[in-house]
């Protein structure tokens, strides 16, 4: 056991109280101990004992731990009660978990977001569920009078030396009444009993049944529905509409205009259509058929773009010089100047639409003293916050609740939808629920940008690389990490960042930035190395030992002896260097969200195109909660990687998107993904760190690196089948 203090977010501690009829509760996720029966445990309870803002255990010894992040698909619904319930010791076949509401007294950073959930909370879930068990047990003890160093637990019973036992129910209401412990132990890693075990998803009976959990599955009596339409281009704003012939609709109740800019903003209100004109109606049917007869007359704020204005436009500013580098290690003019070859290469990729499976939707009712939303959203406190300076309430007063969404990818860490249903709903005086359609939303904005980036390495005469220079630039911002491998492997280096402004509204997409500069990374080593004549992995293993040994500077963001120990993993559980007939590989590496990947993708011919045959993967993410959860979300990111860096982009005429559905917005299909996926985690016992994202960025290198082997082709630009790459 660790002892820890309970000082870390005390707050969610400092009040243990009895709930209506009695009680004690903590507030995470609802969670079962160990009772004689499983239908006896998951009767409700008469009565609630609070023990602290994650967990609450009724007398009958049912037990409660909220989950207080939005649930975007990365399982945190299932992961973070795992650890409140570990440190409680209950039996996780008697958890029922539920969703928390936005609540930032007791919570602390419930956003869904850059792959930190569990790693930003583990501390906090830990010692919530450590104290609630110590609070338990010193109850028990109070009961029986004996020290509570005679007491243990399992599985939700107390058990004394003598024999005795008492389950967590029946002191609950003695323990909701103790002060809170100034330190709790946790558990020593080995002594885990559910962390680390395979457990399914909580809500997956709900989700196979088609059980009401998602925002566009949402409804209250007297809700209409909303819909709306947002300028043609990026750069138009609205002048007039004509609603007379669409108000005169069956179940049409009004056709509006809102303005859905609040005063005080967020990093997250980012969007470029601020006025809007809203249909609003009794069905989905009806408002889309009104939608249609709607005539909006726009006008031009600023100069509408095209695709070839972004192209000139980041070509450009990669000629232009940079007053001041992101990082300079070395001289490394001299060493281009010195050496005997030098490798040079640029990489471009466009924008990509986040296309969440579950349609943009948000439910608002707003009255006079008072705002209620319900949606999927990743960032609810924000979306409170703007949502309060939007419709003139005090923040107090707009409640945010969390529904589990189809998809996000960063789509919905940016709140406009919720923002845009508020504001229709005050201006009818009714509860409304908006719903974008497919083409709403791909024409909206928030794209991931599009990038380029020129790479140069220079070479001395033994084929050592001896300087490294990146440059990079995109729409409103560069997707360069300074600080991030081969820095600090290489005497001289330089890295480099510009950006471009544009009309169009660009946001996170899954990995910002690192979706794109991974793969070109990997590409590009790739091909330095064989100018060098080495094998891929073992150049970049040789670059790991020279920081292993000898670091240069003191900003490096990887540890090289991590980020080396999956490259050395997928190598031996790929049998890397072993030539089968047919098979085209490819391998990349990454660190990004203090997690580490590294990839191989076997690559065949069928029918003239390239087939993903299977793809190894290594990852160090430390301490893996749920098992069979982390391997899913490795999955996902594969299959999105290559879909998107295969097939995926969108284009611009006169500011406006060409790609505007599913009809010339290519996705990948079932057929194109990898036949079978193999990972394989390094056992750890660090703290655990992201997984939504990190094994997506370098799939895009593997990729590009074994389309070479089957073509001879180099690919510098994606998606790589606008290329229509044919294998001969």
């Amino acid at each position: 056991m660790t002892l820890i203090k309970t000082s870390y977010n005390r707050r969610s501690f400092l009040k243990a109280s009895t709930a209506a009829g009695g009680g004690l509760m903590l507030g995470f996720s609802w969670l079962a101990s160990c009772s004689p029966s499983k239908e006896k445990l998951i009767t409700m309870p008469d009565s609630w004992f609070d023990i602290n803002a994650f967990i609450k255990i009724g007398e009958n010894g049912v037990v409660t731990i909220f989950s207080p992040n939005p649930e975007i698909g990365q399982n945190v619904k299932t992961s973070m009660p795992m650890i409140v319930a570990e440190e409680l010791d209950v039996d996780w076949e008697y958890v029922i978990v539920e969703q928390a509401p936005l609540n930032t007294v007791d919570f602390q950073r419930q956003v869904a977001g850059g792959s930190n959930s569990i790693r930003s909370s583990w501390d906090a879930l830990r010692m919530a569920g450590a104290t609630a068990r110590r609070m338990l047990m010193e109850a028990a003890a109070k009961e029986w009078d004996v020290p509570v160093t005679e007491l243990t637990t399992e599985k939700g019973v107390i058990k004394h030396a003598s024999g005795k036992t008492i389950g967590y129910g029946e002191v609950s209401s003695v323990a909701a009444t103790l002060e809170v412990p100034a330190e709790v132990e946790v558990k020593d890693i080995k002594d885990f009993k559910i962390i680390g075990k395979p457990t399914g998803n909580v809500d997956i009976d709900k989700i196979i049944t088609g059980k009401p959990l998602f925002g566009l599955d949402y409804k209250e009596d007297g809700m209409l529905i909303a819909m709306l339409v947002h300028a043609p281009a990026f750069g138009m704003t609205l002048k007039s509409f004509e609603a007379e012939a669409a108000k005169s609709m069956p179940g049409i109740v009004d056709v509006i205009s809102v303005k859905t800019a609040p005063d005080e903003k967020t990093w997250s209100d980012n969007n470029a259509f601020t006025e809007i004109v809203a249909v609003v109606g009794k069905t989905t049917w009806q408002v889309m058929k009104a939608k249609k007869s709607l005539s909006i007359e726009w006008e031009w704020a600023s100069a509408p773009e095209s695709s070839y204005d972004h192209e000139k436009k980041l070509a450009d500013s990669l000629k232009e010089p940079v007053a001041k580098p992101e990082r300079i290690d070395g001289n490394p003019e001299k060493a281009f100047k010195e050496a005997a070859k030098v490798v040079e290469r640029t990489y471009t990729a466009p924008f990509l639409a986040h296309n969440t499976m579950e349609p943009m939707n948000f439910f608002a009712n707003v009255t006079a003293d008072k705002a209620e939303l319900t949606g999927p959203i990743q960032t609810p406190e924000n979306l409170r916050k703007s949502a309060a300076s939007l419709l003139g309430l005090p923040e107090e007063k707009v409640s945010v609740m969390m529904t589990r969404m189809g998809g996000g990818f960063g789509r919905r860490l940016y709140g406009n939808f919720g923002l845009e249903a508020a504001a229709i709903s005050q201006k009818v005086n009714a509860p409304i629920k908006l719903v974008y359609t497919r083409e709403d939303d791909m024409t909206q904005g928030l794209y991931r940008p599009a990038y380029a980036v020129k790479y140069r390495a220079a070479l001395d005469k033994d084929n050592n690389l001896i300087g490294f220079h990146v440059k990079g630039t995109g729409i409103h911002g560069s997707a360069v990490y300074a600080n991030r491998f081969p820095a600090g492997a290489v005497n001289n280096y330089l890295a480099e960042s510009v950006g471009v402004d544009s009309s169009i509204t660009t946001g996170a997409w899954r990995a910002p930035r690192s979706n794109f500069i991974s793969g070109v990374e990997s590409a590009f080593l790739d091909e330095v190395a064989e100018e060098a004549g080495v094998d891929p992995i073992e150049f970049r293993l040789k670059l790991f030992e020279r920081n292993m040994k000898d670091p240069v500077g003191e900003k490096n963001d990887y540890v090289a002896e991590r980020y080396a120990g999956v490259l050395k993993l997928v190598r031996e559980k790929s049998n890397w260097g072993t030539e089968t007939p047919g098979v085209f590989r490819g391998v990349s590496a990454y660190f990004c969200h203090n997690s580490y990947v590294a990839q191989v993708v076997d690559l065949v011919k069928e029918n003239g195109t390239p087939k993903v045959k299977k793809v190894w993967c290594a990852v160090d993410c430390g301490i893996v909660v749920n098992p069979e959860g982390a391997k899913n979300q490795v999955e996902g990111s594969i299959v999105d990687g290559i879909g998107h860096g295969m097939f995926s982009s969108i284009t611009f005429k006169d500011g406006t998107a060409e790609q505007q559905n599913f009809d010339k917005y290519r996705l990948i299909r079932h057929s194109e993904a990898p036949d079978e996926i193999e990972t394989f985690f390094v056992e750890s016992d660090i703290h655990p760190t992201g997984l939504g994202e990190p094994a997506l960025p370098p799939v895009v290198g593997a990729l590009a690196n074994a389309l070479y082997k089957a073509t001879g082709k180099r690919v510098y630009s994606q998606p790589f089948a606008q290329k229509d790459i044919v294998l001969g």
